[in-house]
């Protein structure tokens, strides 16, 4: 019997080895068939990720007026400028990981050699160079009539780079500068084979209408008359931090925004998150709910802080001109609406300095900050530091220094007086408050008593110094996202209670004191 069993088994585990090693043998020739035909293949051998998907996105403006040849039509056009723009990035990430990929497919074989030397070089000696660039307007001189050959120059070309040795920072470089580019059609990609440097040149201003927003000293202007900012951060309390999602409802907002100019209040702050938003192709059904937004807000003569770039955390070089292209999309679509005091740029950057690096975060900022400015002079500028210590940061570059407060009431003259003296611009206390949570997870918070008292404290401050401010939230919320405040059940608890009212619409005490 025992033999019989034995017998069985062999033939089993024989049959299993068979079969085993047929599946082997077939997949070892559909991988011989697989690569003999990625020869063919030019999704594969000319990483046409890089050519379908647009991974480098500086602002781009021709000028194709006056040049000699052949007719560019505008297909012809955008070809070269996906594949120019491409050969910058392949570039960039050669410098960066001193690796060839991609090279070849947008260099000529004459024009690569100098890119492989550099990489050579900087493997050898341990370096790394991360460059961007997030301007060019090139200027078309040539089209040949066979339409192989392209010359321009490109102009205002803005750089940046810096330089690493291992981990150690070398320098930190901005440039502005021309290129005279040669460009040859080979192989269905459009290859530089020559691109020189000519001349480094200044940054023209932006051009726009006159501006109804301004800065004297330290005080907002709108149309003429001192503008000071009374207003509060706003979400819907059904969809807090996902406001323009799939729970987007026009009416509900109509009627908050009813609400608060009702209660005295001339301002709201709003947050477009980056990812939500669509990230490089920013989605149109997001626009539409964003412009439905502001112009409720401006049916209720209600101004608005549009915060851009919440819940981003990134800031690499090499995506520099995505982030600038994501910015760019929605600024210049509401360039000219009526409701817009400012663009917030980010929401407290300066929570991302420990794990981003400080100049990386700062960095990112100094150069979105002059794209901003280009696509739209009409507007103020701010960024939403998280506390007054961090409000010094870019202050020169920025025309409102805005800052968040959470510390004790009693603590805030000396702070904000020690602010004035530092900075001549307008200062925005752009969130404050406190939560009326004291339950089980929080026994010595404050109470909703408490919470009326703290903002009857702040707004007799804010009344006799003509302080902008803007409080910290209209309602108290069921649901706070753990990616706002992480997964601890008491500091969940403690953000739900910030509002002056309750999750069914009813006032707190603290509502008397809103403004």
């Amino acid at each position: 019997m025992q033999g019989k069993i034995n017998k069985n088994l062999y033939r089993a585990i024989l049959i299993i080895s068979f079969i085993a090693a047929n599946a082997l043998i077939l997949f070892g020739i559909s991988s011989v068939f697989g690569f003999l035909n990625t020869g063919a293949d030019r999704s594969t051998m000319l990483h046409t990720e890089i050519k379908s998907s647009r991974m480098y996105l500086p602002r781009i403006t021709w000028d194709t007026t006056h040049y000699d040849g052949r007719p560019m039509k505008q297909q012809s056009l955008e070809e070269i400028e996906r594949d120019y723009l491409n050969a910058w990035y392949v570039k960039n990430l050669a410098l960066e990981t001193n690796k060839k990929y991609g090279v070849e497919d947008y260099y000529t074989d004459s024009a690569r050699v100098n890119i492989y030397n550099a990489i050579a070089y900087n493997e050898e000696h341990k370096l790394h160079f991360t460059n961007t660039t997030t301007n060019h307007e090139p200027e078309l001189l040539f089209y040949s009539a066979d339409g192989q050959l392209v010359v321009f120059n490109d102009h205002q070309v803005i750089e940046y780079s810096e330089g690493r040795e291992i981990e150690d920072i070398l320098y930190r470089s901005t440039d502005t500068s021309s290129y005279k580019i040669m460009m040859l059609l080979e192989d269905g990609f459009w290859r530089i084979r020559h691109l020189r440097k000519q001349r480094r040149t200044k940054i023209g201003k932006a051009v726009g209408k006159p501006k109804n927003w301004e800065i004297k000293g330290n005080k907002i202007f709108y149309k003429g008359s001192v503008y000071p900012i009374e207003g509060i951060n706003y979400y819907p309390k059904d969809t807090p931090w996902d406001m323009f999602g799939e729970g987007f409802d026009s009416e509900i907002i109509a009627e908050d925004l009813q609400i608060i100019a009702e209660a005295g209040l001339n301002t709201i702050r709003i947050f477009l998150q980056y990812e939500d938003f669509g990230k490089a192709a920013v989605q149109e059904e997001k626009l539409v709910k964003l412009q439905k937004t502001l112009d409720a807000a401006q049916a209720n003569n209600l101004k608005v802080v549009v915060t851009l770039f919440d819940f981003y955390g990134d800031y690499s070089v090499l995506d520099w001109t995505l982030t600038h292209e994501h910015a760019r999309q929605i600024v210049s679509r509401f360039k000219d609406h009526e409701a817009i005091i400012a663009w917030d740029l980010k929401n407290e950057p300066d929570l991302d300095f420990k794990s981003r690096g400080e100049e990386e975060v700062l960095n990112w900022l100094k150069f979105l900050i002059p794209q901003i400015r280009r696509t739209d002079p009409n507007h103020l500028l701010t960024v939403g530091w998280s506390s007054p210590e961090a409000a010094h940061h870019l202050k020169d570059e920025l025309d409102l220094v805005s800052f968040h407060y959470y510390k004790d009431k009693e603590q805030f003259l000396e702070i904000y007086t020690e602010l004035q003296e530092a900075i001549n611009k307008p200062l925005v206390l752009q969130e404050f408050g406190i939560s009326s949570y004291n339950g089980l997870l929080n026994p010595l918070g404050y109470n909703e008593a408490d919470q009326a008292e703290y903002h009857n404290y702040m707004q007799d401050f804010f009344s006799k110094d003509q302080v902008s401010f803007m409080s910290w939230t209209l309602y108290d919320f069921d649901e706070v996202p753990t990616s706002v405040v992480g997964r601890l059940p008491w500091r969940k608890a403690r953000q739900k209670k910030f509002g002056f009212l309750d999750t069914e619409g009813h006032r707190k005490p603290s509502f008397k004191y809103i403004n």
